[in-house]
């Protein structure tokens, strides 16, 4: 059920979701990004909440360089640690609209072993990463002008 719901709205987002067959090598079982593209194995895939996590990569890329991603074009220290934080704060966003629980994202096969950390964290109001995806324009930290602030997005593209 929650790989149908995350799903759904990355497409509604402008992120597409390909299943195709992905060898073992993928960084995350069964899943793979290209340019704006999630890549889906079905049959590899072991957790349905990393789907988010790499939605976020796409995400938080500037638009002018998503095309690159997957290809020898793209700058090899993409994702940069920037990226990696506001990659995770923006899957908890997406979670917390979709409504499925941390523990599907943030399960304890990934985020070197600090995905309980993470959910703690989050869910006391302690957005690592917010002045980040603030300043790429996602949210705001605070109510502004009519804004509700994080974990409300104001888009969920950069």
């Amino acid at each position: 059920m929650e790989r149908k719901k995350i799903i759904h709205f990355l497409q509604e987002i402008g992120i597409q979701v390909v299943e195709t067959e992905l060898p073992d090598d993928c960084f995350l079982p069964g899943l793979s990004i290209e340019k704006n593209t999630i890549l889906m194995d079905s049959k590899r895939m072991k957790f349905p909440g990393d789907l988010l996590h790499e939605a976020g990569h796409l995400a938080v890329t500037e638009e002018k360089f998503r095309h690159l991603i997957g290809t020898e074009e793209m700058d090899p220290d993409w994702p940069t640690p920037g990226d990696e934080i506001a990659s995770i704060l923006w899957s908890y966003a997406a979670l917390k609209h979709i409504d499925i629980k941390p523990e599907v994202v943030f399960h304890p096969y990934g985020y070197r072993n600090q995905s309980e950390w993470f959910i703690e964290q989050f869910q006391s109001g302690n957005y690592i990463g917010l002045p980040l995806l603030e300043w790429m324009g996602f949210c705001s930290a605070s109510e502004k002008e009519g804004v509700l602030p994080f974990p409300n997005m104001i888009k969920w593209l950069r």
